[in-house]
């Protein structure tokens, strides 16, 4: 401490404005990621193709700031459209530099179930929490760096998995995210690797298990599994639901704008 006090002033701008610039992790260098990245799915249960759903990411402004916007759409199709119609819609505007969410919006349709909810998020006007303002349940103080539903996913690929091999097998990951206007904890625990077999070929992924609450849907914690690749691209490949009724598996089908080629084997 007395030779950093004795340091000329201008010294200790400098180091100061190099630990704000490179240490400090809200300015982490995003490198997995771009902008113009979309990710088709299918979902199906067995033999059954009930639905599809599209993740992409885009430039966008918000309150006249440049941001990035994440909208994940999931429908269904076919005779379970018929059956039980769902048009879901989840986006995030998300800041660049520090990969928290700016807004978030909620807009689901499901058979006569309708929820519409939009979410704001201040992590700058205080230093010891963020504020969140919904327009359906008012201000809600929570922790800082809190995430929504679709940001933290982006935050995991950039921040977690390109160090992997620092997570131990069976360890378990917390992310903070703020879901249905709630706060709700994603616990995402480290399986291994293992080869998926998808319909756009096959790839060594990275496997998650997030934690799951058993009850109505779930019979175990392991009920839920997450697929991303294991090149430095950690795109989400496939997720997979055990649940009372059987198995539904989102399956990767194509892709575009990524930053890498993805590691794939043709079929």
């Amino acid at each position: 401490m007395s030779l950093f006090l004795r340091m000329p002033i201008n010294r200790i701008i400098l180091i100061t404005i190099f630990l704000i610039l490179f240490l400090m992790p809200g300015n982490s260098q995003i490198t997995t990621y771009q902008p113009g990245e979309k990710i088709y799915y299918t979902i199906h249960y067995g033999f059954i193709t009930g639905g599809e759903a599209t993740l992409e990411l885009n430039t966008d402004t918000l309150a006249g700031t440049e941001i990035w916007h994440s909208r994940l759409t999931g429908k269904t199709l076919g005779i379970v459209d018929v059956l039980f119609k769902v048009l879901d819609i989840y986006e995030s505007f998300i800041d660049p530099c520090t990969e928290l969410p700016v807004r978030s919006v909620r807009n689901i349709s499901e058979g006569n179930y309708k929820r519409y909810n939009v979410v704001d998020f201040d992590h700058t006007t205080r230093t010891d929490s963020a504020i969140l303002t919904s327009d359906l349940t008012g201000v809600h103080l929570t922790q800082p760096g809190i995430h929504d539903i679709l940001s933290c996913f982006y935050w995991f690929r950039n921040r977690i998995l390109p160090h992997i091999d620092t997570v131990k097998k069976g360890e378990t990951i917390t992310i903070m995210t703020w879901f249905t206007d709630e706060l709700y904890p994603i616990r995402m625990r480290y399986i291994g690797t293992e080869e998926v077999k998808t319909r756009a070929g096959k790839i060594k992924c990275y496997k998650f298990n997030p934690v799951t609450e058993k009850g109505r849907l779930f019979k175990t914690e392991e009920d839920v599994s997450f697929w991303f690749s294991s090149d430095k691209n950690f795109l989400p490949v496939k997720i997979r639901f055990d649940i009372f009724v059987g198995a539904f598996i989102v399956d990767l089908v194509s892709y575009e704008g990524l930053i890498y080629p993805l590691d794939i084997k043709k079929k």
